[in-house]
């Protein structure tokens, strides 16, 4: 074996997230609910130390609501389990927010073949990290996220590497400080979710971690680009009678009407959310409405000045 791969081995040993656990200690010789408990009681840890990363979580998520404003894209890359957790909050966005598709989007080491099962050889190829983002073209209005517990997975790194040549602006998700994805993005979010329950089973507190932190990120910009009105989701899309249903309770909520005429509104939008609401707040036609939320670019409650401010003139 050559000297560089028995160095990255040893380095890889001596990542906390490798360490051994000394609080799950005999794990298989315990209950069915003390091992449940000991599982919570380590998940417990996992929110504090992603506490101790927002100012850097905040400040992503600034960059991601301005670049998503000016049409630019959030993509995630990552391989095995920190690929699923990114792919997983991309496809929840057009549903959740309306967005489209390319707004947020997902590289896997692997192709999306590995979504479902593992292909675990593909993120040890640099190589094949450049030819992925390649694809993706990367600008200057985007931000690319890269995510890996053990912040060395060199597709991970290679591909954030190309991204922040190519000009966009890059952020690396890891468990581990001091580590090549951290170097090489621009923004590091360092989540110390130390060892594992179980001995190197990062989808645990590192995937939850994982998880938390891509959560705030895609929220946050969706909330600072207006697409949720107080903590309501309005710009959700409508895909069954359950969407149906849930957009006729935040009418209810967001207007305080009883539910008959909350449908009504909703019929009267066409369907449309934010524009049900802009109409009854601003008191103007579905056109004007849509007309205002264009100019906001779906931010409901800008579109709701605009449309009042534009009453108010004619």
């Amino acid at each position: 074996m050559r000297r560089k791969e028995l160095d990255e081995i040893r380095t890889l040993r001596s990542l906390a997230t490798e360490q051994p656990n000394p609080f799950s200690a005999g794990l298989e010789g315990k209950s069915a609910l003390d091992i449940a408990r000991v599982i919570n009681r380590e998940d417990q840890k996992v929110a504090v130390a992603v506490e101790s990363a927002l100012p850097q979580i905040a400040r992503a998520i600034d960059w991601i609501a301005e670049a998503l404003s000016t049409g630019g894209r959030l993509i995630y890359v990552g391989a095995g389990t920190s690929a699923r957790i990114a792919a997983l909050d991309a496809v929840e966005c057009p549903p959740t927010y309306n967005t489209d598709p390319r707004t947020v989007q997902f590289v896997v080491a692997g192709g999306t073949k590995a979504l479902a099962s593992a292909v675990e050889s593909n993120e040890d190829s640099r190589a094949l990290g450049v030819r992925e983002m390649r694809k993706k073209r990367p600008e200057k209005s985007d931000v690319i996220v890269g995510i890996a517990a053990s912040g060395r997975t060199p597709f991970t790194v290679a591909a954030i590497e190309w991204a922040r040549r190519a000009g966009a602006k890059t952020v690396a998700i890891t468990s581990n400080p001091d580590t090549p994805l951290e170097r090489a993005a621009q923004l590091a979010i360092v989540v110390e979710t130390g060892p594992e329950v179980v001995g190197g089973s990062t989808r645990m507190k590192a995937g939850t971690a994982q998880k938390m932190v891509l959560n705030m990120l895609s929220t946050g910009a969706m909330v600072r680009l207006g697409f949720v009105y107080g903590n309501l989701m309005v710009n959700l899309h409508h895909g069954n009678t359950k969407l149906i249903d849930r957009s006729i309770r935040i009418l209810q909520q967001s207007l305080a009407l009883p539910r008959g005429q909350a449908k009504q509104m909703l019929r009267a939008a066409h369907n449309d959310v934010p524009a049900a609401i802009v109409m009854a707040k601003a008191r103007v036609s579905r056109e004007q409405a849509q007309d205002a939320l264009k100019a906001a670019r779906g931010h409901v409650r800008n579109a709701i000045r605009r449309a009042a401010l534009s009453k108010e003139r004619s």
